[in-house]
């Protein structure tokens, strides 16, 4: 018996709301926003039908907040609701209560949530069902000592992992015995803060891993299908940056397997909805049937469900929304496999400085360029929003496809070669760095991928370069030339002579000047500070290599630079590079604090500890502070030998970007 859907809330927020809003859309079924005070003008927002407010910034008083989001179906006649992933959409109590409220909730029943939801029992009940499990300790003693002992009879490299864990939260890899005791308390707050449960797991570490899921479906009629696997082993701190399908070096006996195994674990617990049943698979040779053991079950909706998508042409939102309306799924053998897709995670995040995330409003967003048919964008901001510092900074999912890898590799890197975000540091560059790779090209993937290849992945600032001051100047020329006003414009206009003009910018403490003169259309000769004259040319100044894999067509978008400027800022932009020049204005220069004796704020975040107090004497890299912004826990280190002079946080604070949080005795 089916029961029509006419109105679905989502509990979420960001490209997933808006993802979900667009199925909704086709399907002629209207969609309601959750939204906070940071999300008042959220681009999910924007696009609901309809939004209800339901709190303050902190998710812990807004999207976490079950009673605050069943007051909004009821306000709003929301007769569903979509979790999307995050938040409530692996909370079984959210579900009952849903369910009490004859509010359908688009997901499994609560029974699999809880079954799959602790990764002690899982792989218990894994183990029963005949899915190969990896080897560990999955007890209920969260002795320290004990789980040492656990460790060390496991034989390092171990992994530590949150029971209710998932997104990368909660995990640490360790490498020795000495470094359990750390290892485990960081991973231990970092669950309670995510998950409000800090219980783990140790499990043995597999050299060389792969991270493949399988796209399981089941029905309430008791079907149970597989939408083919995603290889999903580029990550960084476990969490996922590039995923694809199929798998590389995937054959017909090891997906069959891998499939089945999978069908098998989503049978165990009755499953209904969408999931994704993780593997930890062998990579230091070929795909083997014994070769892969079941690690998760995320019983949601997964970040990189498109790609699977893209090769199976099923919308897998809709699939879920007809499954939670009493509809039967596709038989098995109706569903396809075609072609490649690659997805790539766009973070508002620093990959030069730690990775560490960008809050701000972005200026302007866009895909500029030619056309890309095989192409796909699940966007969660455009221009004017704001990236806070209360939620993950991912700002856009970009997808790539074609007929093959190397089609859907290119695909995917004129995409994020033509993707322009100003005003907040982004990891384009960094992802067109990973999939230009001559490894990844090649099939070399594994878990330490990003890793152990960083150095050639995040180089160096290019704002060291002159050559980027000279194009920076060179953009401001050209626009105040074509202005076309020689009374009104800055380029010292001289009759008979060639034009020039003369810009000021900061180079860290520096001030970079900046002397153009125009030669032609062409481009012009810089003279930056006074030294040898550079020559700059929109058409030929590069930042990137071109891939061997790029088509003729896709490398005939990179004519020019694209560029953002403001009276602050001159924003230059190519192939996913982003140099931020800043201009230099002479009221608005300030002091620095004095670096070697302070501790600051990296952005704003919260004081989860601190470590040490006033007398106390302390070593270069001791980790004395530990704050959490944005869902990422980091270490605060003593930058030199010295005794603290003052504290000026505590624990469960709130802290500003830049605020100084701790004062060492001025060195004698």
């Amino acid at each position: 018996m089916t029961k029509k859907i006419k109105k679905i809330l989502i509990a979420n927020r960001g490209e997933i709301a808006c993802r979900v809003m667009k199925t909704c859309r086709k399907m002629g079924i209207g969609s309601v926003a959750v939204y906070s005070d940071a999300d008042r003008k959220a681009l999910h927002v924007r696009m609901a039908d309809e939004a209800v407010h339901i709190g303050a910034s902190p998710a812990t008083e807004s999207y976490l907040v079950i009673d605050k989001i069943i007051a909004a179906c009821k306000s709003s006649g929301a007769d569903a609701v979509h979790p999307g992933y995050g938040f409530l959409s692996e909370n079984a109590e959210f579900a009952r209560r849903l369910k009490a409220e004859n509010i359908t909730f688009i997901g499994p029943r609560p029974e699999s949530m809880e079954a799959m939801g602790l990764k002690d029992a899982a792989k218990k009940l894994m183990e029963k069902a005949g899915v190969p499990v990896t080897p560990g300790y999955h007890g209920k003693d969260q002795d320290a000592k004990l789980l040492k002992a656990k460790a060390g009879m496991i034989g390092y490299p171990v992994l530590i992992k949150a029971i209710a864990g998932g997104g990368g939260k909660g995990m640490r890899k360790v490498e020795r015995a000495e470094d359990f005791a750390d290892a485990l308390a960081s991973c231990m707050r970092e669950a309670k803060s995510a998950f409000g449960d800090d219980r783990v797991l140790i499990e043995k570490y597999i050299l060389s891993p792969r991270h493949i899921g399988v796209q399981v479906f089941g029905d309430t009629h008791g079907n149970i299908v597989h939408m083919f696997e995603r290889d999903c082993s580029l990550q960084r701190r476990h969490q996922k940056v590039i995923e694809e399908a199929p798998a590389p070096g995937m054959t017909d006996t090891v997906r069959k397997a891998m499939t089945d195994a999978a069908c098998e674990a989503a049978r165990a617990v009755d499953y209904v909805g969408a999931g994704t049943v993780e593997f930890i698979v062998d990579g230091s040779g070929k795909l083997r049937t014994d070769g892969f053991w079941f690690m998760e079950m995320n019983t949601r909706l997964q970040v990189e469900h498109p790609v699977t998508e893209m090769i199976t042409g099923l919308d897998l939102v809709e699939l879920q929304i007809r499954v939670a309306q009493g509809e039967k799924l596709p038989k098995q053998g109706e569903i396809k496999m075609q072609g490649h897709a690659v997805e790539a995670r766009a973070y508002a995040e620093d990959p030069r400085n730690d990775f560490l995330p960008s809050t701000g409003t972005v200026i302007t967003t866009k895909f500029v360029g030619g056309k890309v048919n095989k192409f796909r964008a699940e966007v969660g901001v455009e221009t004017g929003d704001k990236v806070s510092i209360y939620y993950d900074p991912m700002i856009a999912k970009v997808i790539g496809f074609g007929e093959d890898r190397n089609e859907a590799l290119s695909n995917l890197w004129v995409r994020l070669a033509t993707y322009g975000v100003y005003g907040v540091t982004t990891n384009i560059e960094f992802l067109i760095q990973c999939i230009c790779h001559k490894d990844f090209r090649n099939e070399q993937i594994e878990t330490d991928f990003i890793p152990d290849r960083l150095g050639d992945l995040v180089g160096d600032s290019l704002l060291q370069d002159d050559a980027a001051y000279a194009l920076a100047a060179g953009v401001l020329s050209d626009v105040e030339y074509r202005k076309d006003d020689v009374f009104t414009d800055n380029t010292g206009w001289r009759l008979n002579l060639h034009s020039s003009a003369r810009y000021y910018f900061k180079r860290e403490n520096e001030v970079v000047t900046v002397s153009i003169l125009k030669e032609s259309d062409e481009g012009y000769f810089a003279d930056v500070n006074n030294g040898d004259p550079i020559f700059i040319s929109f058409s030929q100044y590069t930042s990137l290599p071109m891939p061997k894999f790029a088509t003729k067509e896709a490398l005939c978008y990179f004519d020019t630079w694209h560029y953002h400027y403001d009276d602050e800022t001159v924003y230059l932009r190519d192939r996913g590079t982003v140099l931020a020049v800043a201009r230099y204005q002479p009221e608005a220069t300030a002091s620095t604090a004095a670096g070697g004796n302070t501790l600051t704020a990296p952005m704003p975040g919260k004081i989860i500890a601190v470590n040490v107090a006033v007398g106390d004497t302390v070593k270069a890299g001791d980790k004395l502070i530990i704050m959490e912004a944005m869902k990422m826990e980091m270490s605060l280190e003593a930058p030199r030998d010295g005794v603290v002079a003052a504290v000026n946080c505590q624990a469960d604070t709130l802290v500003a970007d830049g605020e100084v949080l701790l004062e060492l005795e001025e060195e004698t």
